[in-house]
């Protein structure tokens, strides 16, 4: 099948076709019979020997073509003197092969514009000079101005202030994104603001953009099983069709009315309308960030029963954040902004989340001297006037004893699966920062939606320790964990689950290749340039959200089955049709006709699956700015959160005054900062969140959880107004060690729902 704009020969035997059938029937209307015989017959015969030809090809390369019917109907009305119906059978069967190429070039639209927007151009700079260079002669470490309107050439980071860019041809996502100094850039997106300048930091042929242009061009070659199962079936249908014309032909001693039967049993509905409907089902998932390898990716991910998800960077985020500060006697905000400016210069993969954790509180780091790493232990240095060591427990403090606390983290840490990073500030313990690898806030949503979808297992396969991965699966309902897998173990779990169904694996490292090579679907999730995963995938999601895995399961279905639909009932037509041919009800010249409407209806079916296929609609950009502007809210808000419990654990051993100090700060924090948040989301989120969610509306409980937040933060409040002067006595500690511990436990779990709903609006 061609696909694309067709090329000017190809449209010879069309224009032939038309002209022959438009001429003929003018010298009819004119009284010129049998000059319109010729030019009919003559149009029917170059058509019937350029197609003859072409089938000829196929056959020698082991190709069955489906529109022998149509020869064969074409050389018996020339047999018979049906030219009429000779030359419209004609103009159909090229009429329908032109249009098969417009539907296949509607279909590969936005795969093709992703092709067409491959930058061939950078602009270096060169001292003071901007020189116009070839792509191919980028190299790492090379500093390029992108001009607006300009595709970005290749990865590397961002070296202005800020820039915006336009991802959508990478993700679908057509708000635009703001980065500031130093933000991550990858290929492929378009600059949406002002002129900026990066540094590379990959060659331009291993970039993002090149990986999805060589996965797109890869897309363009396959055939999906269900089209070559469309091929068998035609055999099926010439031979039924043979037989009815022949029957006809024997037993009523009927030519004509075989002649008939032939016309409309030509198959053009089963050879246009899958590949149709796959090739739009492939460009409809391009729309929105999702590069299909081919239609038989897409046609089986429809028929998957059993997923396997890969845990880091596929469940979860993947990039280590700060959960909870633990305090041992410094203030919990000194002790992220010293480790902050000591880790700023670190190369261990906690480091940038510590750095964050700092900002994101307000706190702006030192830059710390006489710096000294060791990697895999920690990092040390002086600040002021302090040496600050950040890392393992023995780095930060080598000698003496660690305090109590010390153990009842260490348990904490290995029940939850985190990880624990230590602070001393002049060889005295002062802190520890707990950093894991956070759910995604869409996950849970995804993974009910893809049981909806039809997905009758979810496992979850990892290398992870089996506690950690153990949590991850218990929070998300999935059916089984497989944990501490290696490569070559994920393998084995694939090859046994292919026994219970067909089988997709979703990963995104390289760990994750050679499972995704075996599944019977392999989707890399966020995959960016050449990357393991992307080669081995036969999906690959650009975004770096689970959701996409969501989107791309319904619109495989929906195109498998509107393929289905096209060619079921294109094939029932045209067999009702060929009974009534065979009774004589139906002329050739009638069929022809009949068949080239058949023709275009089911095309024009196939071609639904470009659009639609029940997905949600993409909120406003005012709802996604709400959703960013409460969730940015509730990361301000988290840290003071964590520090409730922390509180609570330490009110004994804080000073009676300091206690008091403290609580009453806490109680500011609550009153003026928690509840004011909370009313706003009720009375702006609440409403949208429950329009977009209809008929369930999910807010109920929700408004339910503020209540009980409320009526926590009033005792809290009355327990705090009615300490001694002097602060807190041992029978208060316990009343306010319970409103605390119960504000944070409402809380962190009441900020997770919310959450997943946020994820969901700004979609």
């Amino acid at each position: 099948m061609s696909g694309g704009r067709a090329a000017p020969w190809q449209l010879v035997p069309l224009v032939a076709a038309l002209a022959g059938l438009v001429a003929g029937g003018l010298l009819a209307l004119f009284g010129c019979p049998a000059v319109a015989g010729w030019a009919w017959g003559s149009a029917t015969a170059l058509v019937l020997a350029a197609s003859a030809l072409s089938a000829a090809r196929g056959l020698w390369h082991g190709q069955f073509g489906a529109d022998l019917i149509a020869l064969l109907a074409m050389a018996g009305a020339l047999a018979l003197g049906q030219l009429l119906a000779g030359a419209i059978i004609a103009v159909m069967l090229t009429g329908g092969a032109a249009l098969e190429r417009f539907a296949a070039g509607r279909a590969r639209r936005e795969l093709s514009a992703l092709l067409a927007r491959e930058p061939r151009v950078a602009h270096r700079r060169v001292g003071e000079a901007v020189v116009a260079v070839p792509i191919a002669e980028v190299g790492v470490g090379d500093r390029l101005v992108v001009a607006p309107g300009e595709v970005l050439p290749t990865d590397g980071w961002l070296e202005s202030a800020a820039a915006v860019l336009d991802e959508s041809a990478l993700t679908g996502e057509a708000r635009p994104i703001q980065l500031r100094a130093g933000a991550s850039l990858r290929s492929g997106g378009t600059n949406a603001g002002g002129p900026f300048e990066m540094r590379v930091t990959q060659e331009a042929a291993r970039s993002t953009y090149a990986g999805i242009v060589r996965l797109v061009s890869a897309a363009e070659q396959s055939k999906a099983p269900f089209v070559r199962l469309a091929d068998r079936y035609a055999l099926v249908f010439l031979l039924a069709t043979v037989g009815v014309a022949g029957t006809a032909w024997i037993l009523l001693h009927d030519p004509v009315r075989a002649l008939a039967v032939l016309v409309v049993a030509t198959p053009c509905p089963l050879i246009l309308a899958a590949p149709a409907a796959i090739l739009s089902g492939v460009s409809k998932a391009a729309r929105n960030g999702i590069i299909v390898k081919g239609g038989g990716a897409l046609e089986t991910l429809a028929r998957v029963k059993v997923l396997l998800l890969d845990k880091t960077g596929t469940l979860t985020l993947g990039r280590p954040q700060v959960t909870d500060v633990e305090s041992f006697g410094a203030p919990a905000a000194e002790v992220v902004r010293l480790a902050a400016s000591v880790e700023q210069l670190s190369m261990h993969p906690f480091a940038p989340a510590i750095v964050a954790e700092a900002r994101g509180r307000g706190l702006e780091p030192a830059f710390p001297e006489d710096v000294h790493e060791e990697m895999g232990r920690g990092v040390s240095g002086r600040v002021g006037e302090r040496r600050v060591a950040v890392g393992q427990l023995a780095w930060a403090q080598p000698d003496g004893s660690p305090p109590p606390e010390v153990r009842s983290l260490a348990i904490r840490t290995q029940a939850e699966g985190s990880s624990s990073v230590f602070v001393a500030v002049d060889g005295r313990l002062a802190g520890a920062l707990i950093l894991e690898d956070p759910l995604r806030g869409e996950a849970p949503r995804a993974v009910r939606e893809l049981r909806a979808a039809g997905v009758a297992r979810i496992h979850l396969v990892t290398g992870d320790h089996p506690d950690v991965a153990e949590l991850v699966g218990d929070a998300l309902g999935l059916d089984r964990v497989f944990a501490e897998r290696t490569p070559e173990e994920k393998v084995e779990v694939v090859r046994q689950l292919r026994a219970e169904g067909v089988t997709a694996m979703v990963g995104d490292g390289v760990n994750d290749a050679p499972a995704l090579a075996l599944a019977d679907v392999g989707v890399a999730m966020g995959a960016r340039g050449a990357t393991a995963a992307s080669e081995a995938a036969d999906i690959v999601l650009t975004a770096d959200r689970l959701e996409g895995l969501v989107v791309a399961m319904r619109i495989a279905k929906r195109t498998r089955r509107i393929a289905l639909q096209s060619v079921v009932a294109g094939m029932g037509l045209s067999l009702a049709a060929m009974g009534v041919a065979a009774a004589g009800l139906l002329s050739p010249i009638a069929g022809a006709i009949l068949q080239e409407g058949i023709d275009v209806l089911v095309i024009l079916n196939a071609l639904r699956a470009l659009g639609g296929g029940g997905l949600a609609p993409r909120p406003s950009a005012a709802v996604s700015g709400l959703a960013q502007r409460l969730s940015a809210a509730h990361q301000a808000l988290k840290p003071r959160i964590r520090e409730l419990a922390a509180l609570a654990a330490r009110l004994d051993l804080l000073a009676p005054g300091e206690a008091k100090q403290r609580l009453e700060a806490t109680g500011c924090m609550l009153e003026e900062e928690l509840l004011p948040h909370e009313r706003e989301e009720q009375r702006s989120a609440y409403p949208v969140l429950a329009r977009m969610l209809q008929p369930e509306d999910p807010t109920g409980p929700l408004v339910q959880t503020h209540h009980e937040i409320q009526r926590l933060v009033r005792l809290f409040s009355r327990l705090v107004a009615a300490l001694p002067p002097g602060g807190p006595g041992p029978d208060d500690l316990r009343d306010l060690r319970r409103a605390l511990y119960g504000l944070n436990a409402v809380l962190t779990l009441h900020f997770a729902q919310e959450e997943e709903l946020y994820s969901l609006l700004e979609a």
